[in-house]
């Protein structure tokens, strides 16, 4: 169960931050996860952009496949397997995640999220300011953050520079986007290397798990 977090903040409409949302338990059975989903069906690796470059951080996903920049059920530009299904726990895990971010019990009904993007960042990796806008749906992007705090940048929909906030997410952190702040550009300047809880079963680095509906049926 979701650990007990402590003061909500709300970034921007729609754009919730919840410090320690997930206790150490709920923590380490998701690492656990990550590790089985990393060695495969298709396996968690660097991937690589349209015009030839590699993204620094680590991803696989569950569900459907996401690649730059569209969702497939197979992966072909990795090995051709079909990726991990999405677990009908981690579903759960989202709608209670919208229902305790927006304060409404009714907020994750009918929150059915199809896909898991999972990213693992090494000290050094990156994420630049971008727009999740590959899926057909609208529904809220919920966001869980293990290991290494990060400086996690969160701006508008219209563009990539100011206006932006920089919030601090650490081991346990929900972060959850809908509404008007769904298709707000958003990225990750910085890891901060050794702030992470061994306990947690993650060693050194950061996962980030979101969840999101793809829309595709």
């Amino acid at each position: 169960m979701p650990g007990t977090h402590q003061v909500r903040t709300e970034i921007t409409p729609g754009a919730v931050h919840l410090p320690r949302w997930l206790g150490p338990d709920q923590q380490r059975r998701l690492v656990e996860a990550c590790r089985g989903w990393a060695s495969g069906p298709v396996p968690m690796r660097h991937t690589r952009l349209p015009r030839g470059g590699v993204m620094s951080v680590q991803t696989v996903c569950v569900g459907w496949h996401w690649q730059p920049y569209r969702y497939t059920r197979t992966a072909d530009d990795v090995n051709g397997e079909r990726v991990a299904p999405l677990p009908g726990w981690l579903a759960e895990l989202g709608r209670r995640a919208l229902a305790d971010a927006y304060r409404d019990p009714a907020a994750g009904d009918g929150y059915a999220p199809d896909t898991a993007l999972v990213n693992f960042y090494d000290g050094q990796a990156r994420m630049g300011m971008h727009q999740d806008k590959d899926e057909r749906s609208g529904a809220p992007v919920v966001s869980l953050s293990i290991g290494d705090t990060c400086v996690f940048r969160f701006g508008n929909p219209v563009g990539r520079g100011k206006p932006y906030t920089d919030i601090e997410l650490g081991s346990g952190d929900l972060f959850v986007f809908g509404g008007p702040a769904r298709f707000a550009y958003h990225g990750v300047p910085r890891v901060r290397p050794g702030t992470g809880d061994p306990a947690t079963g993650l060693a050194a680095g950061r996962l980030n798990i979101t969840l999101r509906a793809t829309g595709l049926g």
